[in-house]
């Protein structure tokens, strides 16, 4: 894997002045001048002249641009010398477009002094940078009112522009005109701040300079400031957190524009037009002016990178373009993790940078009084007492004395501590003192007792141990004292179902938890909020979610080695002995009851009483139900639903049950006769002698596999129904979050994957389905469905929905063949890779094998799956669907044509042949 640090490092100090290849082969201005001459001589007029010279501008915007990218690909982190090649390219061609215009087209030799006129580069361009696919910002301007020559020259230096390709924006303007707007809209003084002189009369320019600095920059830098922190603000808030796992390399958080941010405010305030000279300033220190540099070089790097790969101007990378850009700037698969996930995690950690200098450059605006104080600390009324050795400093909390408190090691956690006893915001210089001493975090201070106590108040005592977490973990504190902690750091897991890195995702978990603990989701999460309402060893539970997922990025199985690093871990943090093993268990199990309630039917007895087996305790049932909720919630927004939360509540009732009443508790009699008592109330008006044939016409597994719900449901569906009826009942199943479909019609084989069909046709996603055949030869199956968004289906929806499932069921349009053109995967989706596992389980059921099927979701993936089973004489009782972002797990619990379990190896083997084929050709054709 390359590192960009040693190639940035290599470059010679004036690199930002240097082109990435030979200034000839960018644009070879004498041959252009003597083409130009030769085409000319031949024209016969004016217009033949712009198509000529149009003709040459293209062919050497197209070589040159050949010459960057290839230079660029043959070193892809050179990026300062990149983006100032492709905007000394776009100079020349401007320069060249003058010359046609005012020298050829439109010749006039003694202009008066209204006839004035220069062509400035505005914005990023006039910056100097430029990506490949960049617009050009271009400002004509005049000393008064535009002029009939000026308006000709402006025309025909914008159609040359427009005829070559380059995106072009421009604007006409006097130099009253820059600096009334300039006044009025901050976007339009941003791009005046970095005007630069292309051609023209440069006399026009000097004053534009004199005149934006004397009249409208100077006195209003805080104005400008303030406008720069909204807007970057508003940009934030689209553009979602720092971690969100598809970023926008120009407008995201810890971006590019972040960092222009700075330039713009740093040449506002203190008159300079590179960030080198803030470390002149003492605005940054070396190291981190350093640090910006590499940052800035990388992200530009990546944001060239994606628009040569795509052709486009893209700015966010997305998952596709993540493996693509990956393999461009040379990354390779290494120590069991992909490419593209060491691509992501540099760059999460160069933003994490970005943020940090932010931060600093926006205090010493404040020491400067050129900023306000933040919102947040001028609500309060009053400063906050602070302990000996602390001070309050523009409404933040700041070392008193830097040498005393290196003095104490342990000041570095206790300075966080401060921070969430008083509720102020930690200073940036305290932050800085911090990140420069991270040595003095040694062994000494991991294992002392005042740094364990220090670090479980952080996580137990205070109610918000994400704040202090956070920032922890920004200035590499919390690797500092967990070094087993550092490996995930801005670790990005490359799937769909992730939307954190590793660390952040750890945080967001012992954030909910936290939430959970102050009452805020009591409402939603009754379940985990009445256990830690009961009492619960908290140490146990924070240090458990802490840990949960780091043995990540690792080839090992994360979860055994995160145990086996809990082992470690745990005791070094004082918990007791007991306590460290609960928290081993915790983590080495701390996907089962996720797994089981997502991937297996807990209504099958035998589910259950597995997991009351391996949990043993109520304490550790109780532990891992609420670990369970937090790390499913802080997955990403929408990941938990009713669904879900219903699953778990119902695994975790009936194994509360099993460890306190004992496991008779689950026994099948006593389920069914549960079952038929409750449909017997709710079908009070029935006469007995129906009453009695409904009763009679099930098997047991019905009885103890579905709610009374659906028992009464199907008894109304099947009561006088005939031969050849199909009937169906749609309603919205809003405690979980699905649509539930109740199907009864005469039984025949293969009528589970009829069914998958028909409602893959009809474009919606099965989460849960159960099948049964009653003794008189029905078929009565229940589904559960979502629509694409992963929400249960409007009312309105549902007539057109049963209307083509009922086509699809009456044989009216044939799933394999209508599905074809549906059955296609999205281009950001095709860079995953999942790989296929099939697996049976003959112990997980008593009366069922259960197949496991691990794949690529795709569209009509279940029909495919059981119209192999179907074939194969495969009868199917029911399925659980898990779907985690693009890898789908479904279970399927099955016997063969005579009842029984597929026991027979080779039996085994020739199905899974078969469902692996199934599911090659399903996406080859997704794929094409």
């Amino acid at each position: 894997m390359p590192d960009s640090d040693p190639v940035l490092a290599a470059l010679p100090r004036d690199a930002q002045d240097r082109l990435i290849c030979a200034p000839e082969a960018i644009f070879d201005r004498a041959a252009f001048a003597g083409d130009l001459e030769a085409a000319a001589a031949e024209a016969e007029d004016g217009a033949a002249l712009r198509m000529a010279a149009v003709r040459l501008l293209r062919e050497a915007r197209s070589r040159g641009r050949d010459a960057i990218a290839d230079a660029f690909r043959a070193h892809p982190f050179e990026a300062r010398a990149t983006i100032r090649a492709y905007a000394w390219l776009t100079d020349r061609l401007v320069e060249a477009a003058w010359t046609v215009a005012t020298q050829r087209l439109h010749p006039n030799p003694n202009p008066t002094e209204g006839e004035r006129l220069a062509l400035l580069a505005v914005g990023g361009y006039g910056r100097g940078e430029m990506a490949p696919e960049s617009d050009v910002d271009l400002l004509f301007l005049s000393p008064w009112k535009i002029t009939p020559w000026a308006e000709s020259v402006t025309e025909s230096i914008l159609y040359i522009l427009w005829d070559i390709k380059l995106k072009i924006g421009h604007a006409s303007r006097t130099v009253k005109d820059c600096l009334r707007l300039g006044a009025e809209d901050v976007t339009i003084r941003t791009a005046l701040l970095e005007h630069r002189h292309l051609c023209g009369t440069a006399a026009l320019t000097e004053e534009l300079e004199h005149r934006l600095r004397q009249d409208l920059f100077d006195g209003t830098e805080r104005e400008f400031i303030e406008a720069k922190l909204a807007e970057r603000d508003a940009r934030h808030t689209r553009q979602g957190a720092r971690y969100m796992v598809e970023p926008n390399v120009k407008e995201g958080k810890g971006g590019l524009r972040d960092l222009q941010s700075l330039y713009w405010i740093a040449k506002y305030v203190h008159h300079v037009d590179v960030a080198a000279a803030l470390v002149d300033l003492g605005v940054f220190r070396p190291e981190e002016y350093d640090r910006f540099r590499r940052a800035e070089n990388f992200l530009w790097a990546v944001r060239c990178h994606l628009h040569l790969l795509s052709g486009r101007a893209v700015e966010q990378l997305t998952f596709d373009m993540q493996v693509d850009v990956a393999e461009a700037m040379g990354y390779r698969d290494a120590r069991g993790r992909r490419a593209v996930e060491h691509f992501m995690q540099e760059y999460f950690l160069h933003a994490t940078a970005v943020g940090d200098l932010t931060r600093i450059f926006l205090t010493a605006l404040e020491a400067d009084h050129r900023k306000g104080a933040p919102l947040l600390t001028r609500l309060f009324t009053r400063t906050p007492r602070v302990r000996k050795g602390y001070t309050v400093a523009t409404g933040r909390l700041a070392i008193a004395d830097d040498a005393a408190f290196l003095a104490d090691k342990l000041n570095l956690l206790r300075l966080f501590e401060e921070a969430l006893r008083t509720g102020l915001l930690i200073h940036p210089d305290a932050m800085r003192l911090v990140r420069a001493n991270l040595h003095l975090i040694d062994d000494e201070v991991r294992t002392s007792r005042e740094g364990q106590r220090i670090f479980l108040d952080l996580l137990l005592r205070h109610g918000n141990p994400e704040r202090a977490l956070r920032r922890m973990n920004e200035l590499g504190v919390l690797s500092a004292f967990l070094p087993e902690f550092a490996p995930v750091v801005a670790m990005m897991q490359f799937n769909m179902y992730h939307h954190y890195t590793v660390d952040e995702h750890t945080i967001q978990c012992i954030s909910q938890l936290a939430r959970i603990e102050r009452g805020e989701l009591s409402e939603s999460l009754p379940v985990a909020s009445g256990i830690l309402q009961e009492g619960v060893n908290r140490r146990v539970l924070y240090v458990a979610l802490l840990l949960h997922d780091i043995g990540k990025g690792r080839e090992e199985d994360h979860s055994i080695l995160g145990a086996r690093i809990a082992r470690t871990v745990a005791p070094r943090l004082g918990l007791r002995k007991w306590e460290a093993e609960t928290v081993e268990w915790l983590v080495r199990y701390h996907l089962l009851m996720s797994d089981l309630a997502q991937k297996r039917d807990i209504a099958d007895p035998r589910t259950v009483r597995d997991f009351a087996k391996l949990v043993r305790t109520k304490d550790r049932l109780d532990l891992l139900t609420v670990l369970t909720v937090c790390d499913i919630r802080g997955v990403g927004p929408g990941t938990w639903n009713n669904w879900k939360a219903a699953l778990i509540r119902a695994l975790y009732r009936q194994t509360r049950r099993a460890l306190e009443g004992g496991m008779e508790a689950l026994n099948r009699e006593n389920r069914e006769a549960e079952a038929k008592r409750a449909l017997r109330a709710r079908l009070a008006d029935w006469d007995q002698s129906d009453l009695r044939r409904e009763l009679g016409r099930h098997y047991p597994a019905y009885w103890q596999g579905l709610h009374v719900t659906a028992h009464e449901i199907f008894a109304r569906l099947l009561r006088d129904i005939g031969a050849d009826d199909i009937r169906i009942d749609l309603h919205p199943d809003e405690d979980r979050d699905a649509t539930r479909i109740c199907f009864a019609l005469a039984d025949h084989p293969g009528i589970f994957s009829r069914l998958a069909g028909a409602l893959a046709l009809a474009g919606a996603n099965v989460v849960d389905a159960r099948t049964y055949t009653s003794k008189d030869g029905y078929a009565t199956a229940v589904f559960w469905v979502q629509d694409a968004d992963g929400r249960p289906y409007e009312m309105e929806r549902l007539p057109r929905l049963e209307r083509t499932i009922g086509k699809t069921l009456r044989g009216e349009v044939i799933p394999r063949e209508a599905m074809r053109p549906r059955d296609k995967l999205r281009k950001r989706e095709r860079a995953f890779r999942v790989p296929t596992s099939v697996t049976f389980d003959n112990d997980g059921s008593d009366i069922y094998t259960i197949i496991e099927v691990d794949t690529r979701d795709r569209p009509g993936l279940l029909y495919d799956l059981t119209r192999t089973l179907a074939e194969a004489n495969v009868y199917i009782a029911s399925a659980v669907i898990a779907t985690y972002g693009e890898q789908a797990v479904d279970s399927f619990y099955v016997k063969d044509m005579f009842g029984l379990k597929l026991h027979a190896p080779a039996r085994q083997r020739i199905l899974e042949a078969r469902l692996r084929k199934a599911i090659e050709d399903g996406a080859a054709r997704a794929e094409g």
